[in-house]
């Protein structure tokens, strides 16, 4: 799930390798002809990579009010939902806080943040400032207080205050209350969100068009806190990620077609090839959408009913593997500034990744907005988003991946619920 447009990795990758050597050879204490380089150089890496951080902040607010308003709108304008859009929802939800709940398990096990002390991640003069903002969030996040968070009193200071807990959920309401009303001018408000969602979406390609700049300037500043070091926790996170989508993917899913469906998890995965490639190479659930309809209509053998209505929602809303990967990303940032990993603080990263994972659906480098979404909520540095970003390239065309199967096996539970007969038959798929 990122871009609709295919991006070449080869300028990302040169950026990172580039922000390793950089950063590196200008850590605090190295020094040319008497000159501290990481005196010189570090306030410019961390002023370039806070821009490139506030243009993706940027677009937040519009683009998470506007997608779910839309997303939300075209659920409940479905002729066809009734019983198979409350499947269809069932579904999506309990596979992406399945997906959630297997990537909680391998960040509580593996721990890739504690490799990481505080001092590294932020100069000394910072921390102390950042813990003490952190401790005031935690405070205030008591259970009843983060569940009165979620219904504003004031929408309008909601937007203004960046609660986007509150932004959310008065966007899922307004949304299926504009599909509800039957008139010109719930269409008209409906169109000018959809032109504002059309808008964001643009904008953030032209933010994208600058991710290499970002990554180098971000990897650049990891680089000159904390050396090579920081390597190897950067390399546990990849390896908490990729065994979080590995077990998903291979093992939950399968499981779910085998047990419900009642079909065989090894055919539908040779009927889904196709969209399975097309996704890990272009990185983008749009992008793959015709070929993944195609997949679950002619080799898996779905009706278009079913299969019209679940794969280009489940590409707008269903978002199991980002919804993991934000899940790990928060963790490993909690984890790293040495913040109290206690039940509520998971409990609100794992329903903070639930609900943000619909709100960001289709768009470039969305997990890293929708991320943005979280960090804020729950009080943490959205800069530790430069502690991983090295690797978001590569995990974004797994993650891609783990979405596009996510929404064929999904579509898949619902035709079977639905009594259909040809689904997975050596007939269609042959």
């Amino acid at each position: 799930m990122t871009s609709k447009k295919r991006q070449s990795p080869l300028k990302v990758l040169i950026a990172i390798a580039l922000g390793i050597l950089v950063g590196d050879c200008t850590q605090q204490g190295k020094s040319i002809f008497g000159i501290d380089l990481f005196s010189l150089l570090h306030p410019l890496y961390e002023f370039f990579g806070s821009l490139f951080i506030n243009a993706l902040t940027l677009v937040v607010i519009p683009l998470v009010a506007s997608s779910v308003i839309t997303g939300i709108a075209r659920v409940g304008d479905q002729k066809s939902v009734g019983r198979l859009g409350l499947k269809m929802v069932t579904f999506y939800i309990s596979t992406t806080l399945l997906a959630i709940l297997i990537g909680l398990f391998f960040v509580n096990v593996i721990g890739p943040g504690f490799s990481i002390t505080p001092e590294h991640v932020s100069t000394s003069a910072d921390l102390t400032d950042i813990k003490h903002q952190l401790v005031e969030t935690h405070a205030n996040h008591r259970f009843a207080e983060f569940l009165l968070k979620i219904i504003p009193s004031n929408v309008f200071a909601a937007f203004a205050k960046t609660e986007m807990l509150g932004i959310i959920f008065f966007s899922l309401l307004f949304g299926y209350c504009t599909s509800k009303v039957k008139s010109s001018f719930s269409q008209t408000v409906l169109d000018f969100v959809k032109g504002i969602f059309q808008i964001m979406i643009e904008f953030t390609h032209v933010v994208i068009k600058f991710l290499p700049i970002g990554v180098f300037f971000l990897v650049a500043k990891t680089m000159s806190e904390t050396g090579l070091y920081s390597l190897y926790s950067l390399g546990l996170f990849t390896v908490t990620v990729f065994l979080g989508f590995m077990c998903f993917t291979l093992i939950a899913l399968p499981l779910l077609l085998k047990w419900i469906a009642k079909v065989s998890p090894v055919r539908h995965f040779k009927a889904m090839a196709p969209a399975i490639i097309t996704a890990f190479s272009t990185s983008s659930s749009s992008a793959t959408l015709p070929i993944t309809i195609d997949c679950v209509e002619k080799r898996v053998g779905i009706s278009n009913r079913v299969c019209s209505l679940v794969i280009p929602l489940g590409t707008s809303l269903n978002m199991s593997g980002s919804a993991l990967y934000e899940c790990v990303a928060a963790m490993f940032i909690a984890q790293a500034y040495g913040i109290e990993l206690n039940f509520f603080t998971q409990f609100s990263i794992v329903v903070l990744a639930l609900i943000s994972s619909i709100g960001v659906a289709g768009v470039p480098s969305a997990s890293l907005v929708a991320l943005i979404v979280i960090l804020k909520t729950m009080g943490l540095p959205i800069d530790g988003i430069g502690l991983f970003i090295a690797v978001d390239r590569l995990l974004d065309m797994c993650r891609t991946t783990v979405n596009v199967f996510s929404d064929s096996c999904c579509a898949v539970l619902v035709a079977c619920s639905e009594g259909e007969k040809s689904v997975l038959t050596k007939k269609v798929f042959d």
